[in-house]
């Protein structure tokens, strides 16, 4: 790189490197640095040089069969010849000056304009096509930061319900580009829905999470990729009505059917004892799941467990809390100190497992019954015992109504609680 004096004003003179000589025909580039002052034309030379490799390799981008990749180009060449990238209609209602800007900073060569370069400082580079699918794809990478600090199996989780949304729109609707979704596309997808609720018995909570689910979406590739695409999602939800509560277990069940010696025998051992643990802590199935040996503390005067996010986030930032091991619940720690290996990468299947098993064998005490329902039956005895209801949200990882003072309880204060009500 040299810095020579070209004029009355110094210029920056280098030869274009092989990789660009499919996009800029000149084989050495004079660049006017503005100024007669060597120590400016040293600070200004390797930006300068920069902004120029930047458009070269912008221009490079843009010459490839794939039309999203062109579109994206062209708005980082602008970028880097200091203009943000608009749509021509935009360009045509600038202000004169900002007009003659762009159309000045276009090449010429031998008379004639650098196409690549007009179409990407005055607007004409065509916007690609991006299908419902391709949206999918492109979300994925361009919401990332929502699943940062999440497990392998959370985000499985967290990907699954947004694959259903969009595999069931392309079942009613097609895999058309999202800028052809009409209102009419969308109301189509709507009474497939109601005719799914009124015939199949479904709920339309699960026709709202696909709406919500598709809107996230779209929305976001809307947004990031900068389509200022106007998607006919509003007014589309179900009314919802009043959530059915899961009951709870009464103590009696759980005690002459559950914990009957030999009635979870044919359940594996890791999903029988989050069971048995379950009952006395009213942890959910996903934390016991997740504990590992350092938070199952068996010795010292009170053996509990703590809920942290080690290998998967919390449900949120009340669930993180010490529980106390009594009854049944330590006698099952004490038979897993190192945590539960087999549902450690994944939980998903837990439930299920329990559930199916429960229903096989006659335990569950109505068919409306799950083994979320322990959880329940938990809070119940404490709320039967009269514990204080800050005791009590602390222990199942609830928030509370009104600002969080103090501790709370000690951990020797929250057994002495939970002794004389476990199973």
């Amino acid at each position: 790189m040299a810095i020579k004096t070209r004029g009355k004003k110094l210029s920056l003179y280098r030869r274009v490197p092989k990789r660009y000589e499919s996009v800029e025909p000149r084989k050495f580039i004079w660049l006017s640095l503005h100024t007669d002052s060597m120590s400016q034309a040293e600070a200004k030379a390797g930006p300068a040089w920069e902004q120029l490799v930047a458009g070269w390799e912008a221009k490079l981008a843009g010459d490839t069969s794939d039309a999203e990749q062109r579109f994206e180009a062209a708005r980082e060449l602008a970028e880097a010849r200091g203009f943000r990238y608009m749509r021509v209609e935009k360009v045509a209602q600038l202000p004169m000056d900002e007009l003659l800007d762009r159309i000045e900073a276009v090449p010429v060569k031998k008379g004639k304009p650098d196409l690549i370069e007009a179409a990407a400082l005055l607007g004409g580079a065509k916007e690609s096509e991006i299908t419902v699918t391709r949206a999918l794809k492109l979300y994925w990478n361009l919401a990332r930061e929502k699943t940062l600090g999440k497990s392998a199996d959370q985000v499985r989780k967290w990907e699954n319900p947004r694959k259903k949304a969009i595999k069931t729109f392309i079942t009613v609707v097609g895999d058309k580009p999202i800028s052809e979704i009409t209102g009419d596309d969308m109301l189509d997808f709507r009474a497939w829905w109601l005719d799914r609720i009124e015939n199949e018995g479904l709920s339309p909570g699960s026709a709202n999470k696909d709406l919500i689910h598709l809107g996230e979406v779209l929305k976001t590739v809307n947004k990031m990729k900068r389509l200022n695409l106007v998607l006919p999602l509003s007014d589309l939800s179900f009314k919802e009505g009043e959530a059915v509560p899961r009951p709870p277990f009464s103590d009696a069940w759980i005690r002459d059917k559950i914990m009957e010696p030999g009635a979870l025998d044919g359940l594996n051992e890791d999903a029988r004892f989050i069971l048995l643990a379950m009952i006395n802590t009213g942890a959910r199935p996903s934390e016991l799941a997740a504990l590992s040996a350092p938070q199952i503390c068996l010795d010292g005067d009170v053996p509990h467990i703590s809920i942290e996010p080690v290998v998967r986030q919390l449900k949120s930032a009340n669930a993180r809390r010490v529980i106390p091991l009594c009854g049944i619940s330590l006698t099952a720690m004490r038979a897993r100190p190192e945590g539960f290996p087999r549902y450690w990468d994944s939980s998903a299947s837990l439930s299920a497992t329990v559930n199916k098993f429960l229903r096989a064998n006659g335990l569950m005490e109505t068919p409306k019954h799950s083994l979320y329902g322990l959880r329940h039956s938990f809070e119940d005895r404490m709320l039967a015992a009269g514990v204080d209801e800050r005791i009590r949200r602390d222990l199942m990882g609830h928030a509370l109504d009104r600002e969080r003072y103090g501790k709370g309880a000690s951990l020797t204060h929250l057994h002495s609680i939970i002794q004389p009500t476990a199973l």
